[in-house]
């Protein structure tokens, strides 16, 4: 690797923190076998749900060759988001701008500055939890964190508050090393924390009995039992991120460029219910949570009642 294609990744790094993550890393291009064959056992026990879409794809998930032909390198990079100030029944990721518009504008501001600094046209994707990417895995051969047991990126000095995101470049850069790391090293709070057995100690996740997944991801109706398994809240689930040493003792500068909306902050499940269609687009326009509808937000908002009604 030459001088100045050393020069060039660290200007690069350093244009990137400028913009406002709190890591950045380099991984060259390579299909990550060993991720794929783990993503593979997950579909295989059916862990996922009912989310077919994550059935498809898969090849391109470890292999960004089959999204970027061409490509060399495997920019990833972490944006931190804001600790909610006081708990919800929303997690605290949806109550504020949309990430996948905050973190792709960025990413394509990053990109048009490594064209400006080369001197030779660069091929580049942005990835945003849209294209078929193992994130964690990339984020991981990247050596920006690791992966808790509470199956979340864990990055150093900033916990899994952050957001993720990928460039995906025909640029040879030097890639980092995965850092030698055990976060979770003699803890188990996220698996104490979380109420319904969704996590294990091999730091497996059975998204069937993940609040976040049944509030969010499953587009039927509950049963019974998943009713009673969504503890009252609206959408998402934050116990095993508010469990989690590493975000309570964070550094944590959330980006400043995240808005908080405060009504939908502290939208009850009984506020839920009476929202009509355009009260519902205005309340959470802007934000993750807007993909739910109105109809599965009353879902969860009736299930989360009749919990309280049996209290």
């Amino acid at each position: 690797m030459s001088e100045k294609r050393l020069t060039m990744k660290e200007t690069i790094r350093q244009k990137t923190l400028d913009l406002g993550f709190c890591a950045a890393g380099f991984a060259a291009a390579n299909p990550l076998s060993e991720a794929m064959e783990m993503y593979r056992a997950m579909i295989d026990e059916k862990r996922h749900g009912e989310m077919g879409y994550l059935e498809t794809g898969i090849e391109a998930r470890a292999n960004p060759e089959l999204l970027l032909p061409g490509v060399k390198t495997v920019l990833s990079v972490a944006l931190p988001w804001p600790a909610p100030t006081k708990p919800g029944a929303i997690s605290g990721y949806a109550v504020i701008s949309d990430y996948h518009r905050v973190v792709g504008e960025l990413l394509k501001e990053l990109l048009d500055f490594i064209r400006s600094i080369c001197d030779q046209p660069v091929n580049g994707k942005v990835c945003v939890d849209s294209s078929p990417v193992l994130e964690k895995e990339w984020a991981e051969a990247a050596g920006i964190g690791r992966t808790g047991k509470n199956t979340l990126l864990i990055v150093p000095g900033y916990g899994s508050r952050v957001f993720l995101g990928e460039l995906l470049l025909d640029l040879d850069l030097e890639p980092d090393a995965p850092l030698d790391w055990d976060p979770c090293e003699g803890c188990a709070a996220c698996l104490d924390a979380c109420p319904t057995g969704a996590l294990t100690a091999s730091g497996k996740l059975d998204a069937r009995r993940c609040i976040s997944y049944l509030t969010i991801e499953l587009k039927r109706d509950f049963t019974d039992e998943e009713a009673a398994m969504t503890e009252g809240w609206l959408y998402g689930c934050d116990h095993c991120l508010d469990a989690c040493p590493h975000n309570t003792v964070a550094k944590h500068k959330a980006y400043p460029g995240f808005e908080t909306k405060k009504e939908l902050a502290e939208l009850t499940p009984a506020h839920a219910l009476e929202l009509t269609n355009s009260q519902f687009r205005k309340l959470f326009a802007g934000t993750p949570a807007m993909r739910l509808g109105l109809r599965r937000l009353k879902r969860n908002a009736q299930a989360a009642l009749e919990r309280t009604n049996k209290q």
